[in-house]
């Protein structure tokens, strides 16, 4: 069975995920909308700078984070000067590497159904005399919904499986910072192969019900031209 310790490192991947997921949607969803739509020649930068965490070893990701984030880091410098103090091996120091190494997740599939909509809803709208403001609260982002569900689908899913990310800027502070993934390695590595049995049978469910509910009320995983 899952002991207190597993308990509470379920909690705070939750708590974690949960507070990634909506950060993720705050700061991607405008991202997305100005990179389906901009023709600026910074497009392909930035989209390469998003897509890193796809391909960068998450300990590598960790690391540099690690030291941006440290007290000779530019972000290290920053926290302190503002009084907050240095976010390594705290909450929201696992909050900020988590929405950069989930950023992709969820600024892609954004990016991909508002790029799909094309531009006649926007045009309608206009023609009804909606500010551009109106118009993507009222009609984009709901003809978006499907892509919104993968995106936080994704982005929660990801946060959840991290490993190396939360190991190098947290560590392994029990009630803190200990993560599930890092609670599983903390049993294998004590041999407590029964207990990891228990909190890797948990996590594949959990999984599992994630993925059954994207294709459930998602089929197909993308939006539709409209």
């Amino acid at each position: 069975m899952l002991d207190p310790s597993d308990v509470a490192a379920i909690w705070l991947t939750i708590r974690l995920a949960t507070t990634t997921t909506l950060l993720l949607l705050l700061l991607g969803t405008p991202l997305a909308w100005w990179l389906a739509h901009t023709r600026s020649r910074w497009k392909g930068p930035v989209e390469a700078i998003i897509a890193l965490p796809l391909v960068l070893p998450p300990t590598v990701l960790g690391f540099y984070l690690l030291v941006t984030m440290g007290p000779d880091g530019p972000l290290g410098r920053l926290t302190q000067t503002l009084g907050l103090g240095l976010l390594p091996f705290t909450f929201w120091g696992l909050v900020v590497a988590s929405v950069i190494y989930s950023l992709p997740f969820v600024v892609q599939p954004l990016q991909n159904a508002f790029a799909s909509l094309g531009e006649r809803p926007l045009e309608v709208a206009a023609t009804l005399r909606a500010s551009p403001l109106n118009a993507f609260f009222t009609v984009a982002i709901p003809l978006a919904r499907p892509g919104f569900l993968s995106a936080t689908v994704l982005g929660f899913a990801h946060t959840v499986g991290e490993f190396g990310v939360v190991l190098m800027i947290g560590g392994n502070i029990p009630g803190k910072t200990r993560v599930v993934s890092v609670q599983m390695y903390a049993h294998v590595e004590a041999l407590e192969y029964t207990q990891a049995h228990w909190l890797a049978g948990s996590m594949v469910a959990f999984s599992f019900l994630i993925l059954m509910a994207l294709y459930t009320f998602n089929p197909g995983g993308q939006t539709h031209d409209h």
